[in-house]
């Protein structure tokens, strides 16, 4: 365990520096009340390190109780009663360890599926599964637990994977989503689809623990819809620009390039034949609008459309 005077002494001297300095520049600059601001800071600070201990502090308490409940492994004794003694001592510790490990799983899993929760939470006890399950598999593998104790981890573990699944997917669905909710009101198309592309990765990266779950799929078909939309959108907003400018032969190209994009396998059937034909019509018009050109011209066109 790290100390916790040397942490909460070390984020006092950074919070008090801060203050201090912010509160000279303010005084320099003419500030009627630089307190205010500087103290506020300082506070802001303070608080993200207590917050912050506390986090890893209960994170690290949760592997202390897997790790010392789960993984016990015998140390030498000076007698033989001292060290029967002491495997008796430690089995009886492991157990309880173990009980208070799978209750500490159980509660947080409570809090995280309370209305209002973060993505974040179930990620966190998605973690705190898999280290339970980590450290079991290889208690077991082990060979060094009693039957009975064999049947109860076996039984918490039934109960953990369950809880491992519904929470790494509820983590999938809520982050993807936000991710997605951030994306759509990005002004360019590049930034869209790198946000896109994130949710997209989210979901893989559950796919390949939990394969071929029906809820995943759904999700990887909306991003790749979303990130589709995105670029008919983007190229059919250049061609209705060309047309404007009247450089019909190059509306007609941006408008074939969103037909490209518009049909991509992950674009649902409906959605693909009214943009298609939507799209069709508008070349269909800029088509009999055009009138022969020379190269020279086209290239003209070409360049101040650039």
């Amino acid at each position: 365990m790290p100390s916790s005077a040397g942490y909460l002494t070390a984020a006092i001297v950074i919070a008090a520096g801060l203050f201090f300095l912010l509160w000279w520049m303010l005084v320099r600059s003419g500030d009627e009340a630089p307190w205010l601001p500087a103290g506020l800071a300082a506070s802001v600070v303070l608080l993200v390190a207590l917050s912050a201990r506390e986090v890893v502090m209960r994170r690290a308490w949760n592997r202390y109780l897997l790790d010392n409940g789960i993984n016990q492994k015998h140390t030498p004794s000076h007698s033989s009663h001292s060290s029967s003694r002491g495997r008796s001592q430690k089995k009886s510790f492991s157990a309880s360890l173990n009980s208070a490990a799978l209750r500490t799983i159980q509660k947080q899993s409570t809090a995280a599926d309370l209305p209002g929760s973060t993505p974040e939470a179930h990620l966190e006890v998605a973690h705190l599964c898999h280290d339970y399950l980590s450290g079991t598999d290889e208690a077991m593998r082990s060979g060094s637990l009693g039957s009975e104790k064999g049947i109860a981890i076996r039984a918490g573990q039934e109960r953990v994977r369950a809880l491992h699944k519904h929470h790494l997917l509820t983590w999938a669905r809520g982050h993807s989503r936000a991710l997605l909710y951030e994306a759509q009101p990005r002004a360019r198309t590049f930034d869209k689809i790198e946000t896109a592309n994130k949710a997209l990765e989210c979901i893989d990266s559950v796919v390949r623990v939990y394969p071929n779950e029906p809820e995943l799929e759904e999700s990887k078909v909306a991003i790749g819809e979303f990130i589709a939309s995105v670029k008919v959108a983007h190229w059919v907003e250049l061609a209705e620009r060309s047309a404007f400018k009247g450089h019909y032969r190059r509306a007609i190209d941006r408008y074939r390039d969103a037909l490209f994009y518009l049909n991509q396998d992950v674009v649902k059937e409906e959605v693909r034949t009214a943009g298609t034909e939507k799209i069709e019509r508008q070349i269909a018009e800029l088509q009999s609008r055009l009138k022969p050109i020379n190269p020279s011209r086209h290239d003209a066109e070409f360049r101040e459309d650039q």
